[in-house]
């Protein structure tokens, strides 16, 4: 079999792609792939370094208001889908899928174009303008809220839920707390903004560090490389930091992830994915910084069925931080009924899932 994949911008577009590739490698060995995206998106050195052979176009987005931009758009998202047809003629793909991103355009409209089997992997609550438009196009939608299929044709869509979920699985715990010298009888909390850190949320935790004094729990805090000196600076001035273990960045998060009790981050898909395929209650803090407040979205879907609670980042401070931490780690029966929710929200099976989806298409 041949599969092209799209994905780019971001790496909430991109690592579920790559494990939809190693699901897909796990169980055949005779499998190419192409993976087509942009020279400027993060996927460019991240499939590489990942072995996998790469292609571009060039794409942008739409500009929300009338700009002489959108005509450049148009120029390119047509260039592209005559570069992307040239790709697919000589690789000869079985089946086309795109997991987000505007990259994802002209790709997979092309394939459909050429009438090659496509489809495309939906990871957030409110999809993106691009999904939305390939989903006329396409022969399925997958998704992974139930709260994406009102925005796509009812008879494409299937609940796959992220391919990314599967990879947290099966780690070791102990392992995860040795790797940061924590403590095997005590709780733990990580709080993370992402992969470049979260400048509210930093200033969130220096605030409630005075307030951790005699905490029956500890607490892991990843800055983000680029705020860590910063943080650090603000850190010498407290009294008191020894409770708060703090990390630039964590490169072994799914072992760590195995080993806390509570988790507090933004509400990014892949990082929900993950959280629910592990059953962990989560306190999450949307970004009010991405397209059409998707994450916001995310996280409703999320708190709505008791699995976290979401704090909006205009409301957040270290005090109403840590009376959440509180409520949920100082409770161990409301500890155990949001671990419930969250592993009944999860799909630990994602990347089987989308691998048998992306099959039945291929062999139709």
């Amino acid at each position: 079999m041949k599969v092209i994949v799209s994905g780019g911008g971001t790496g909430g577009h991109i690592y579920p792609a790559l494990a939809l590739i190693n699901e897909i490698k796990k169980n055949s060995s005779d499998v190419e792939f192409l993976y087509i995206g942009t020279e400027n998106g993060l996927e460019k050195d991240i499939v590489k370094r990942a072995g996998i052979p790469f292609k571009s176009i060039e794409i942008s987005g739409f500009k929300r208001k009338l700009s002489t931009d959108n005509l450049k758009t148009i120029a390119r998202f047509f260039k592209g889908v005559s570069l992307s047809k040239k790709y697919m003629k000589e690789f000869k793909p079985d089946v086309v899928i795109g997991t987000g991103g505007y990259v994802c355009g002209p790709v997979v409209y092309a394939a459909t174009k050429l009438n090659i089997p496509t489809m495309i992997h939906e990871q957030n609550s409110l999809p993106g303008i691009t999904n939305k438009f390939l989903a006329k196009y396409v022969d399925k939608v997958a998704i992974c809220f139930e709260e994406a299929r009102k925005y796509f044709p009812s008879q494409k869509v299937v609940l796959t839920g992220n391919p990314r979920a599967s990879e947290v699985l099966g780690q070791d715990a102990e392992k995860g707390r040795q790797s940061l010298g924590l403590k095997a009888n005590q709780k733990t909390v990580l709080i993370f903004g992402g992969s470049r850190g979260a400048k509210a949320i930093n200033e969130a935790v220096l605030q409630m560090i005075p307030l951790l004094k005699n905490k029956p729990y500890q607490i892991v805090y990843v800055t983000g490389e680029v705020h860590y000196d910063k943080v650090m600076k603000e850190v010498e001035s407290l009294e008191d930091s020894s409770h708060v273990m703090i990390k630039p960045f964590i490169h072994n998060m799914p072992e760590v992830l195995a080993s806390v009790d509570l988790i507090v981050s933004r509400a990014g898909a892949t990082s929900l994915a993950e959280i629910t395929a592990l059953g962990l209650p989560s306190i999450l803090i949307p970004s009010p910084y991405v397209t059409a407040n998707h994450q916001e979205k995310n996280a409703q879907a999320i708190s709505e069925n008791h699995a976290a609670m979401m704090i909006r980042e205009q409301e957040l401070n270290g005090e109403l931080l840590l009376t959440h931490i509180d409520e949920i780690l100082l409770d161990d029966k409301k500890l155990a009924e949001m671990s419930k929710a969250s592993a009944e929200l999860g799909i630990p099976d994602a990347a089987t899932r989308l691998y048998r989806e992306l099959l039945e298409i291929a062999n139709k």
